[in-house]
């Protein structure tokens, strides 16, 4: 049976939930029988998730599936690259460094998220693949990931999925920002994971 980790992000800035986290636990109240699934909750803190990944990732799981929030977003993003770069949010980013000093500039997640994309979309689900999941915790989560299963020869295949805000997260708000129901952003995890069930997944 394939094993896969999920991951999710705790709440951060002005957010009192993170909807990452809230699309993971909707989709954890019933796992399917396959693939075997680990979830991690992460703080917003770069050394912190750093060390817990590096620590997760020590089981050589067949699949990583990295979640985010994405305030502003109306879709699905499946995040293809993660870029060797980082830095805070409110930092100037003359002061962004790189994530891995001899690391390579960018990984390309192996997984075939345009089909994935499909997927989502024949069943409902905006979504849509992402090159960029810019500069930041998200960002640096997916480099983490495959810069680890690269170096320590494993058979990990990560990817990233941002996710929209739920529509609870704006209501006592006056944000005029795209929203999507948690029990979507669930369906759409669930059906990338039914993916994973077989393991003659290819790679993109």
């Amino acid at each position: 049976m394939a094993s896969v980790l999920i991951t999710a992000f705790e709440p951060y800035d002005r957010w009192p939930v993170n909807s990452s986290w809230l699309a993971l636990i909707r989709f954890a109240q019933e796992l399917p029988a396959s693939p075997a699934v680990t979830t991690r909750l992460y703080p917003v803190d770069f050394e912190i998730m750093k060390r817990r990944l590096a620590q997760d990732l020590e089981a050589d799981f067949d699949y990583a599936l990295h979640l985010g929030q994405a305030p502003g977003a109306g879709q699905v993003r499946l995040e293809a690259i993660g870029v060797n770069v980082g830095g805070s949010k409110g930092e100037h980013p003359d002061r962004f460094a790189p994530l891995v000093v001899d690391g390579p500039v960018a990984y390309r997640s192996p997984l075939p998220l345009a089909a994935w994309s499909a997927k989502l979309r024949g069943a409902g689900v905006p979504a849509a693949v992402s090159y960029h999941a810019g500069t930041y915790l998200c960002n640096a989560t997916l480099y983490y990931s495959c810069h680890l299963a690269d170096r320590l020869g494993l058979k990990t295949r990560p990817t990233f999925l941002h996710f929209p805000l739920d529509i609870s997260q704006t209501i006592e708000t006056n944000d005029n920002v795209p929203t999507m129901p948690t029990a979507i952003s669930a369906l759409a995890l669930r059906l990338i994971v039914e993916e994973l069930a077989d393991e003659t997944t290819p790679l993109a």
